[in-house]
């Protein structure tokens, strides 16, 4: 069982998070934002990745503090489950079209952490999320996943559909590297015979 689980707490936020690489894309989760619950949602669906995400935070104060911590348990939760990392395909890409938006998003389960984030986006806020905490999870989570991480929005003009190309980008890369290869089963897909370093 490819499973993880992480509990974080802090002065300014209270975060469980449990994954399941070999789910069937389940969602449970609620952060008190709703346009992060919606993103964490197609994140489950389209990676297939059975998600559960229970988040508290200081929401008086904004989205910030709920949205990093979030990105950083989920994080940690997808590394956990991904353990030796024997026999996964490690590397994909994949170009992820919404509507008007076309986002590049290419990943190597590495275990060396990196992020190259490059979206613009034309309002400072979709609904109450400030657009900029999309790369703010983006960076959270690659840093606490391991995982080398591009995501590129090449072109489009409504906030919300960049976004969710970026994180519907993210779920099908993440689809494609965590699969388990059947011709390198039981072997670590690097020449130095261990990923992180």
């Amino acid at each position: 069982m490819r499973t993880g689980a992480v509990k974080r707490k802090t002065k300014e936020t209270d975060v469980e998070v449990a994954v399941d690489l070999d789910g069937q894309g389940r969602a449970d989760v609620s952060t008190g934002i709703g346009f992060l619950d919606h993103m964490l949602d197609l994140l489950a669906r389209h990676s297939r990745i059975d998600i559960t995400v229970k988040a508290k935070g200081d929401l008086h104060v904004d989205h910030h503090h709920t949205t990093e911590d979030v990105g950083i348990a989920l994080g940690q939760s997808v590394k956990q489950a991904l353990g030796d990392m024997k026999g996964i395909t490690r590397y994909a890409d994949v170009h992820m079209p919404m509507d008007e938006a076309l986002t590049r998003v290419a990943m190597d389960i590495s275990g060396r952490p990196f992020l190259v984030f490059k979206a613009e986006f034309v309002r400072d806020k979709v609904g109450t999320f400030d657009t900029e905490l999309v790369q703010e999870w983006f960076q959270a989570f690659a840093m606490n996943a391991g995982i080398t991480l591009h995501v590129a929005t090449l072109y489009g003009t409504n906030d919300h559909h960049i976004a969710e190309s970026c994180f519907k980008g993210l779920a099908r890369a993440l689809r494609a590297a965590i699969t388990i290869d059947p011709r390198a089963a039981g072997e670590v897909p690097s020449t130095k015979g261990s990923l992180g370093g």
